[in-house]
Order: structure tokens, then sequence, then C-alpha cells
């Protein structure tokens, strides 16, 4: 089987398509990336390319040791990937020690997975061992309304959350343990990428400062979604601000109510 005919090739492909069709992703802006499960490697094995350089990753993950990643490549634009898949993503392999990776499949014309990588792995290994291996996704894109936010909303966890719960009443059912805030830092190193993970044990959304946001989830639809849901409701909160501010908003004894409803467990923290 043709790489490229598989259901989670194509399924990362739509995300990609989707995502820039959205408005998310301008230039080289943004990543994905896809802990591939053994199932779909075997249908694809012959495929692929025998490992033969490993390139230090740049951080330790030790529980993806083994582990094969679709992820986008290093400044290639989403908007072509739908155009020639083989040129513009990669199916990565982690040696056995969890610090270095070989290309086994994609980026035809030469070129490596983006320079958030080290955080991507970061991610995934925090997310396979607190989900027991359900998650399999981590996706980060440049969404305008929630970047627009980190220049006028308070930069830690309590005030996001609030902000972004208020405005959409699904929101706390879709994400009750809120959202992380990681300060500007430098993209693409370590630094980043520990400090992301970090906040990746408590939330599956992280935003970036300035920058952009991270999801992470257990499938393609689900990530997608949960970053849809997180910039309609920060859309929603500028047009709000552009208004003049609240006049009345969700109080915390509502989001009590419906959590209660939907059988939620929201993170009071956030609420008053």
């Amino acid at each position: 089987m043709k790489v490229t005919e598989t259901n989670f090739v194509k399924g990362f492909i739509r995300v990609t398509n989707d995502a820039f069709q959205k408005g998310w992703h301008e230039r080289n802006g943004g990543n994905l990336s896809y802990r591939v499960k053994d199932s779909e490697i075997a249908e694809i094995k012959a495929a692929l390319k025998t490992p033969t350089q490993y390139i230090p990753i740049g951080v330790s993950v030790p529980n993806l040791a083994g582990e094969y990643f679709l992820v986008t490549g290093s400044g290639k634009y989403m908007r072509n990937i739908i155009l020639c898949p083989e040129d513009n993503i990669a199916i990565a392999h982690i040696d056995e020690k969890g610090e270095n990776y070989a290309i086994v499949w994609g980026l035809e014309h030469g070129g490596t997975p983006t320079s958030e990588f080290p955080t991507h792995l970061m991610n995934h290994s925090i997310k396979k061992e607190i989900t027991k291996g359900k998650y399999r996704v981590i996706y980060h894109a440049h969404p305008a309304n929630i970047i627009a936010l980190t220049f006028v909303l308070p930069l830690n966890a309590k005030a996001f959350t609030r902000e972004i719960w208020e405005m959409a009443t699904e929101c706390p059912v879709v994400f009750p343990q809120g959202v992380g805030v990681v300060d500007w830092m430098v993209p693409g190193g370590k630094d980043i990428a520990v400090a992301t993970s970090k906040l990746m044990r408590q939330y599956d959304i992280v935003i970036w400062a300035h920058h952009g946001i991270f999801c992470a989830g257990e499938d393609f639809d689900l990530t997608f979604g949960l970053m849809d849901t997180v910039e309609k409701s920060a859309e929603i909160c500028v047009k709000v601000l552009s208004m003049g501010g609240k006049k009345q908003t969700i109080s915390s004894q509502n989001f009590r109510d419906l959590a209660k409803e939907f059988k939620v467990n929201l993170q009071t923290d956030f609420l008053d």
C-alpha cells in the first residue's frame, strides 16, 4: 500500500488543509505530528526506508523509543501538503534511546521535521505517559484571535481560561481543565519545549504568548475540534472587547451547574 493511501495520512492531510482554509497557517507557520500505530506501520512497512543516519532530537524522550511519527517538514507550507505530501511531510523513526530520529519516508527533495519537533516529542512523551497511550496528536497553529488576546489579557491560566470559558457555553465541557499559558520564549529550542511539556501534564491546550497555541488529543478530529473551539471562543472575546466589554456573562455557579449536568470535572481553581 502507498503511504499516501492510508487512512492516517489522509486524516493528517485533511487537518492541514482544513486548518489552512481557516487562516491559521500563514506562510510556513504551524506544525502537526501524529504518533503512528503499530498496525498502521505494518501496512506500509515495505514503503519505508531502513534508517541509516540518525539525527539528535535535542531532548530525551525514552518512552518514545522505537516509535514512528508522521510530522510536517520545517519550512514547508501547509497549503502545499495536499498537493504533494511526499515533499512536505515525513515519517520519522525514534531510536532505541529516544534521543535521535531518522527520516524513513517523505521530504523527497530534502529537509527536516518542523523546528518544533523537540516540543512535539516532549508533549507526546507526556501525553503518552499520562493517558496510557491514548493521545496521539500534537498540533500547533497561529490562530489570530488567540494570539491577539495574549496582548491584552493577563498571561496566566486563570485569566485566559475564564475569558475563554465565558465566551461559549460548550467550552467548559470541551476542555474542563482549562488552558495553560507560556510567556513569550524563543521558539524551536529545548527551553520552550520543557515549559510547554510541563503544562501539558495538566492541560490539553497551551497558549504561547504572542505566537500561537498547542493542542493535544486522541485523534485528528478531537484535536482539530479543540483548536477550532478555542479559537472561535477567542474570536467572540475579541468582538466583545471591541464592543466595549461584557455587560453580563456566565457565572461561576452557572459553570458548576453545567459541570454537574454534563458530568465533567471543572478546574475549580478557575471559579470564584
